[in-house]
């Protein structure tokens, strides 16, 4: 009789079965964000349906809900994955040997030069990281979070090597966002989109010796 077949309890499971079966849900994340971000990509953000993404990652609308609550989420997946590259080369730059001036400026270029590419190259998934900025939402809110904690650690060793004399930390971070917003935010990006990358270089440019004057000196 099947109830006289031993049967294995989880803490028998060899511990390869055991890593399986905890890595099958991310697998399944990753099926879903991957015909996600084609779907995004084709269709736009308002066309892509949760529907039809499960329907090619091959389950019901109703399971992937168990992944993702909403389609606001399951896209904002899409372009966290996005952010967190970004994220990583920006980490790669403050982390990096370069005095801490000069990864001011390397910052905030890369920052500025990352999304102004994906508004040129992958304008719906610009728009996704944009709707997600202007609502707040976690995703954004997260992003925020970690540019902060950059920008922060480079002010910090700026201050510790005498190459910053900024007297208030947390005033010469807010600083460097509030004058950097042209560049950085998301809105004003788009905002600029016609202008010549030229043009919002040497716009840039000029910001980042403004800032690092600022950071130098100490005078806000």
């Amino acid at each position: 009789m099947l109830d006289d077949v031993p049967r294995k309890s989880s803490s028998d499971r060899s511990p390869a079965s055991r890593a399986a079966a905890r890595a099958a849900p991310l697998a399944v994340d990753a099926r879903l964000l991957a015909v996600a971000t084609e779907h995004l990509r084709r269709l736009g953000p308002k066309r892509v349906t949760v529907v039809a993404v499960a329907a090619e990652a091959g389950m019901t609308h109703a399971n992937v809900y168990r992944y993702f609550p909403s389609k606001d989420a399951l896209l904002d997946a899409v372009a966290g994955r996005w952010l967190r590259d970004v994220e990583a080369e920006l980490a790669r730059i403050a982390d990096a040997p370069d005095p801490a001036d000069d990864k001011i400026e390397r910052l905030l270029t890369a920052l500025a030069s990352a999304q102004r590419a994906t508004l040129a190259n992958e304008p719906n998934l610009f728009s996704v990281h944009l709707d997600a900025a202007v609502g707040a939402r976690p995703i954004a809110r997260r992003h925020r979070v970690r540019l902060r904690g950059l920008v922060e650690r480079v002010v910090e060793e700026g201050m510790a090597t005498g190459a910053f004399v900024a007297r208030d930390r947390e005033r010469a971070i807010a600083y460097i966002f509030d004058a950097s917003y042209r560049f950085t935010h998301p809105l004003a990006i788009q905002h600029d989109a016609d202008l010549p990358t030229d043009l919002i270089e040497a716009r840039l440019g000029a910001v980042i010796l403004a800032i690092q004057r600022v950071l130098r000196t100490g005078t806000l």
